[in-house]
């Protein structure tokens, strides 16, 4: 009895090793296409409501109602963000043209700023500040921005077949994930040794923050791009298009965001002596486009996730480190996922809860309710 008790332990081990083992493999394996099937969950998260009123309706048309849920997708977010792609990378590559020829001078547009600032020349000396170095970097920086961009949207020529194959493979994980999004969870439910509860509660907490992240950054920054880009339009600014699509990325950034576009052609529009249209973009900048991050931000972001302001702003400059554009929805996840995983070890092995820490299922509530009377 002893030895096959024994035995037994050991076989339980070497198969528990030999999972994790296969587990970490094939995570290896798939993880060249990590970003497709992030998107294909997020997707699936974002339209299986939609998908499950429609399912409603059509009971018995679980492939169809699928499709149409997908296509939704294609036609109101693949479509769209593909097409604004399409003409950033073209107008940036156009500038990028124009900065090489000599059309336009950067190095010019840097000495009208620094002389009509003369105040900012003295204090820079007096902080011995190289506005020289200052403006060669500049400079610089902007030039393999194009450079980038330019070997970029050549790379992406290139590799037409790889962008078209993730795509692909992204569209055809949604279907199935949006299809059987239902079994799928409960299947990992009743695969993860980690209690049915605490499973429930941390895949409801994936559903809601990814809906939370993804359309609330998103609409943020739709909103601040397409508002930026209205103003330069109506300004006479070039480029318009080109900066309003770089203010919608940069708006991905909690606190900063299109600030570092707008405010700096501002300067610039002073510098040159064009008060009115400097004022104007001014005061748009800080209570048309900065009022959308301050206001819609929190409440489209910061609610669904409940997590404090700051806490979002270094996760998604953290995921924008570790996984390039995907970063903006991962990383936000991430930290929810961590304060739930504190949450549940807080509540269930101390005696009182930690106040703001956004964790408490109504079915935790009720158990523990429960259990205290």
């Amino acid at each position: 009895m002893r030895d096959s008790g024994i035995l037994e332990k050991l076989e339980q081990r070497a198969f528990l090793f030999s999972l994790v083992a296969v587990s970490a493999v094939f995570a290896l394996l798939i993880q060249p296409f990590f970003a497709p099937i992030f998107w294909a969950c997020a997707i699936s998260v974002i339209f299986y409501p939609l998908h499950k009123r429609l399912l409603a309706r059509w009971p018995t048309r679980r492939n169809l109602v699928a499709l149409f849920t997908l296509m939704l997708c294609v036609v109101l977010v693949v479509i769209p963000v593909l097409a604004v792609a399409t003409s950033f990378v073209t107008e940036g590559v156009g500038l990028f043209q124009k900065v090489q020829s000599g059309e336009i001078d950067l190095a010019s547009y840097v000495d009208k700023v620094k002389h009509a600032f003369p105040g900012v020349q003295s204090l820079a000396e007096r902080f011995d500040v190289d506005l020289e170095k200052i403006k060669e970097q500049t400079v610089k920086a902007f030039t393999g921005a194009g450079q980038f961009l330019a070997k970029r949207a050549l790379a992406v020529g290139q590799n037409t077949f790889q962008f078209f194959l993730n795509l692909g493979l992204m569209l055809y994980l949604a279907f199935f994930l949006i299809r059987d999004g239902d079994s799928m969870v409960a299947m990992l439910i009743r695969a993860l040794p980690l209690g049915d509860e605490r499973e429930e509660l941390l895949f409801a907490k994936f559903a809601e923050v990814t809906r939370a992240t993804i359309k609330g950054n998103l609409l943020v920054a739709i909103t601040q791009g397409a508002l930026g880009g209205l103003i330069f339009w109506w300004l006479g600014i070039p480029g318009a298009l080109l900066w309003g699509v770089v203010m919608a990325v940069l708006s991905l950034i909690p606190a900063v965001g299109a600030g570092l576009i707008w405010f700096p052609v501002a300067l610039y529009l002073y510098a040159v002596g064009d008060m009115k249209e400097a004022t104007v973009l001014i005061l748009f900048g800080v209570f048309v486009i900065g009022l959308v991050d301050n206001i819609l931000r929190p409440i489209l972001v910061g609610r669904d996730t409940k997590l404090p302001d700051y806490v979002v702003l270094f996760s998604t400059l953290g995921g924008l480190a570790m996984f390039g554009i995907t970063g903006f929805a991962v990383g936000p996840l991430l930290a929810a996922l961590f304060v739930a995983f504190w949450g549940i070890f807080i509540r269930e092995f101390n005696e009182e809860d930690v106040p703001g820490l956004p964790v408490q299922s109504a079915q935790a509530e009720s158990s523990s309710g429960s259990e205290q009377r």
